[in-house]
């Protein structure tokens, strides 16, 4: 694998700072640590410039707080100035880097992926594959984020880059808090990066077909229960010994056809797609205290479902044509 040089020189260019400030203020210039940093703008990226090429700086403190919806976690917040922008410009750099050493297995914080993308491609797996994707293995990490290793993911960083001055720079970032703090901007990628050397062994060495992971939560599909098991003892030996990481104990091995496979939101089976049912409630609630943003958000997520039961439920079947009738209408008046 061929490893990149002379990053660092262009994380610190002034001119990838100035971009970085502008992608990291995007919807947040209202907030009063932008406004602050606005104040003087120009001398503070001066001053990050001289800090990052001089190799003066050094992560800020953390705000550590919890947030218990969907589920409760703990999320690490950095200061916009100068942390945010730190990050934001070794992401202008190492994305396309970074990103290109993944699988086109993995979707999630990918530009052009997401949660539909790992939809569709697993209800036309499904569709155009029943005999081969009868049975289901589904799996998640224990306690992902905390459990990243600092060696281990340096290591695998310099897989593909071999500049010594990135290298203690974003070392530095890495050890400023256990694990990959949930919330940084970075950690979403570092956190694929993490797992993409497991990705290309589940499919290259193990040679998986059908697979599909979003963040730690992956699905794996055979036809045999069986051999999904000896895939699972493979799955978990690999993470333990190269990785330093266990799979949670809500794992499942399911025939597809009798339960569905739950993921992004959605219940896959080889005929239809579903909301998950958890949505289908909130929507309904929505529906009931006729919360218009919640509807038109969750309205969005149906149309990508084999929902027309649930709209016409709903009294929603007609909702799409509401909006834009009235779009048209307002339109009309000016």
């Amino acid at each position: 694998m061929k490893r990149v040089g002379y990053i660092y020189n262009k994380i610190y260019c002034i001119k990838n700072l100035k971009l970085a400030d502008e992608r990291a203020r995007i919807n947040k210039t209202k907030r009063k640590e932008v406004k602050k940093h606005d104040e003087n703008r120009e001398a503070n990226l001066q001053k990050l410039h001289v800090l990052l090429k001089t190799g003066k700086y050094k992560t800020s403190e953390y705000q550590v707080f919890k947030v218990y919806k969907p589920k409760e976690r703990e999320i690490s917040k950095l200061p916009y100035y100068p942390d945010r922008i730190v990050h934001h410009a070794i992401m202008n750099i190492m994305e396309p880097i970074w990103t290109g050493t993944f699988t086109a297995d993995t979707y999630s914080c990918i530009k052009g992926r997401g949660i539909h993308a790992l939809s569709y491609k697993l209800r036309t797996d499904l569709a155009n594959n029943i005999e081969e994707t009868k049975y289901c293995l589904q799996m998640d990490i224990k306690k992902f984020y905390p459990s990243i290793n600092h060696n281990i993911m340096l290591e695998i960083i310099e897989k593909k880059v071999k500049d010594k001055y990135f290298i203690n720079f974003i070392s530095e970032i890495i050890r400023s808090a256990d694990g990959l703090p949930i919330g940084n901007y970075l950690s979403q990628c570092l956190s694929n990066l993490y797992l993409t050397y497991f990705d290309h062994w589940i499919k290259q060495v193990v040679g998986v077909k059908y697979y599909y992971r979003y963040a730690d939560d992956m699905v794996i599909l055979l036809d045999s229960k069986e051999e999904l098991w000896e895939v699972f003892r493979l799955v978990q030996e690999y993470l333990k010994k190269n990785l330093k990481l266990e799979i949670k104990e809500n794992y499942q091995v399911f025939p597809v056809e009798k339960r569905g496979i739950d993921v992004v939101g959605y219940v896959h089976y080889h005929t239809h797609t579903l909301m998950r049912k958890s949505i289908k409630k909130s929507m309904a609630k929505a529906v009931k205290a006729n919360k218009e943003k919640s509807i038109a958000a969750y309205y969005g997520w149906a149309k990508h479902a084999d929902t027309k039961n649930l709209l016409r439920t709903l009294e929603l079947d007609n909702y799409g044509n509401k909006k834009n009738n009235k779009r048209r209408s307002q339109a009309k008046s000016y």
